[in-house]
């Protein structure tokens, strides 16, 4: 059984694969991937064992779960060092002077009576050895008592907690492996279901080392899919005990990547970007915990703004798409990474689809049209992406006029050829050149579509107009009908076109947009992209897979539509990640639905005061507690008070004041804009986090090199 099938190019998808015959065989351990340095292996053998029995309990958005202990909100008082040591001794002396004045008799006889109560007059003379280990051992109990007292004043217990036995780091004590009912290894939801085979099955190849945390995300996918009736379970059961950890897998085969730069936890679909700082404007609970993101707070989309070499690509863009393509392995996901040539989104052999636009090299196209066949679709789809930068930046504006001129072309010509004209066809059918035209209406003629030949007419009838946008539109398709791009946009099915109407499918894309000589054309792309994906992902029949789409530099793509299109993404288990330099890339009415958009919202160090203000305006404020302090001057009006105070000031070199300290509620900036465009340290930034239920996390500090 194939979790999802086989697919192409298209994202068509095929038929089950076929299985050999023959007894079932055990799979060997996948290949191992490389990884950078300092990050740690993928699990496998026993660590991957340890990795899945490691807790995971619940907690705040945004923090990675593997191991994490949970911290109270508030920070409690911690009494300085200094201030334990010297309390605790002097508590010790004070209750080794009290011993001291009840031995020597100095403070009576009255504490002995209990002792002389409970002994016999029979031991008292002569001193027998029962009398001898009662007295003492009365003294012992009476000291014990003294010391516990003074223990408690003195808080000898948080000493011995701060810098005892307990603080100490203990090695790692081997404990014995949990019942197969509690141990996550042995798959004891298969257990309860019946499936006992195929859980020992699964249970062995994991303590041979056969097993990963790809195989095993893959595997739970397909057994909820077994739950909830998509595949049967004597179907599942079969395929798991012919293949073992290498079941349901993915349609490229792949086990895993082939190398991993950032930490994955692919039990809870995170990946850890860095740690939260210990600063006070961080709160207490997310102080130096781990900061991860994951499909719950992508899906309300992500936006990074941060100057060239403030690690947008390598310290979110790159860790996200890797965590996205282990989760496609994993049949939970579909990713689209969209980049310049070289940007360093990873190899290629870490995606199934990699169009490279303007490379003759590249194996695959990208469908201009989005796999659509309704004219009307294309049309808005691709008005968007040609003048979407060029319609009113008012977030109710539109590209209507654009829209209705393509879809004038675009229904007659697909009547007539039974496809979408190319682009040298479009463009000349925008400049309204007579022959193609011409031809055009003879074949609406010849196939009796009348009207489509009044929408052909009214195309022409706007020609003559001097405020006809078809002449933009053709001076923006003449950015594509370049020497560089001949071979792409192919719309005769010769050639291998990438639709996004594949996401449907745990597919992993990357598109490298050509930057040397056409910026313009790779904005225009970018937008194409971006409106082809909005459109796709909502109109998915099967929601379960989450799709992302990854945009590194979002330049020129922000439009009206594409801010509509990413507030619906939430509703559709689809969100997007988008990079910016700078806010000054977004047309300024666009600025404020953007940032309201994205759920997560990302400054990184280098930010500019005036793109700091437009995050300050979204963080909003705070209530806090200021404290005002002011010196007083003390003036002595006695002889003595006077001569203390000469005394004092011969000694300190200060004149004797007073302090006054007031204490007061005031409403505050979370992070101003100053704040974040000086006080961000380099290679940090400031997260805000919002997850598809609602919760939140504040602006947090974060160390994205840890």
């Amino acid at each position: 059984m194939d979790s999802e099938g086989t697919q192409d190019a298209r994202g068509t998808q095929a038929g089950p694969v076929p299985r050999p015959a023959g007894p079932p065989q055990v799979p060997a351990a996948p290949p191992r991937p490389t990884r950078a340095p300092g990050m740690p292996p993928p699990p496998d053998g026993s660590a991957f064992l340890s990795w899945l029995r490691t807790a995971r309990p619940e907690a705040l958005p945004g923090i990675w779960r593997f191991g994490h202990r949970p911290r109270p909100e508030e920070e409690p008082e911690r009494i300085p060092g200094r201030q334990l040591f010297s309390g605790a001794l002097i508590a010790f002396l004070v209750g080794w002077l009290i011993w001291s004045l009840l031995w020597n008799g100095y403070l009576g006889g009255w504490w002995l009576l209990p002792l002389y109560a409970m002994i016999p007059d029979s031991w008292a003379e002569p001193h027998s050895f029962a009398s001898v280990v009662a007295v003492y051992a009365y003294y012992v109990l009476v000291a014990g008592i003294i010391m516990v007292g003074v223990g408690r004043l003195g808080r000898w217990g948080e000493i011995w907690r701060r810098y005892g036995p307990p603080a100490w780091r203990r090695a790692p004590r081997d404990e014995p492996p949990p019942a197969p009912e509690e141990d996550p290894a042995a798959w004891p939801a298969l257990r309860a279901a019946g499936a006992v085979d195929a859980a020992e099955r699964l249970a062995s190849d994991a303590r041979a080392g056969m097993m990963r945390d790809v195989d095993h995300a893959r595997i739970a996918r397909a057994w909820q899919g077994v739950r909830n009736g998509r595949h049967s379970l004597a179907t599942f059961t079969g395929v798991v005990l012919q293949d073992g950890a290498a079941a349901c897998p993915h349609p490229s085969g792949a086990r895993d990547l082939p190398a991993r730069q950032a930490r994955h936890d692919l039990l809870t679909g995170q990946v850890r970007l860095g740690t939260t700082a210990d600063d006070p404007r961080n709160p207490y609970v997310y102080r130096g915990t781990g900061l991860a993101l994951g499909p719950d707070l992508l899906g309300t989309s992500l936006l990074a703004v941060g100057p060239a070499g403030s690690g947008k690509t390598g310290g979110v863009v790159l860790p996200v798409a890797e965590s996205l393509c282990l989760q496609a392995l994993a049949g939970k996901s579909a990713v689209v990474v969209v980049g310049a040539a070289g940007a360093g989104l990873g190899p290629a052999d870490a995606y199934d689809v990699v169009v490279r636009i303007g490379s003759p090299d590249s194996v695959h196209d990208l469908d201009l049209y989005g796999g659509t066949t309704d004219p009307d679709e294309a049309a808005a789809v691709l008005a968007e992406a040609l003048v979407g930068d060029l319609a009113d930046p008012h977030p109710g504006s539109d590209s209507r006029r654009s829209t209705t001129v393509l879809a004038q072309l675009l229904g007659p010509f697909r009547a007539v050829h039974g496809r979408f004209p190319s682009v040298p066809e479009l463009r000349q059918l925008l400049d309204g050149a007579p022959g193609p035209l011409a031809a055009l209406r003879k074949g609406l003629q010849d196939a009796g579509q009348e009207s489509l030949l009044r929408e052909l007419d009214a195309r022409e009838r706007q020609l003559a107009h001097p405020g006809d946008v078809g002449g933009i539109l053709a001076d923006r398709v003449a950015l594509l009908d370049r020497p560089a791009f001949a071979g792409f946009f192919d719309t005769s099915g010769q050639s291998r076109p990438f639709s996004l109407k594949a996401l449907d499918h745990p597919v992993r894309v990357r598109v490298d947009l050509p930057q040397r000589g056409h910026a313009d054309a790779s904005r225009m792309l970018a937008r194409l992209v971006l409106a082809q994906f909005t459109a796709s992902v909502t109109v998915r029949e099967d929601r379960s897979l989450f799709a992302c789409l990854v945009l590194d530099d979002a330049t020129g793509v922000i439009t009206p539509e594409a801010v509509r299109g990413i507030q619906r993404l939430r509703s559709a288990n689809a969100g997007v990640v988008l990079t910016l330099r700078t806010l000054d890339d977004v047309p300024r009415p666009l600025r404020g639905p953007l940032l309201g958009a994205t759920g997560c919202r990302m400054a990184l160090a280098g930010l500019t005061p005036w793109d700091g203000q437009d995050f300050a305006e979204v963080w909003g404020k705070e209530w806090t507690e200021a404290r005002d302090v002011t010196d007083r001057q003390i003036i002595a009006e006695s002889p003595a008070g006077k001569a203390v105070h000469a005394l004092r000031r011969a000694i300190t070199g200060k004149a004797p004041t007073a302090r006054a300290v007031t204490v007061r509620q005031v409403e505050r900036e979370r992070w101003s804009a100053s704040e974040l465009a000086h006080a961000v340290p380099a290679g940090h930034a400031v997260l805000s986090l919002t997850n598809v239920k609602g919760e939140h996390a504040p602006p947090l500090l974060v160390d994205l090199r840890e």
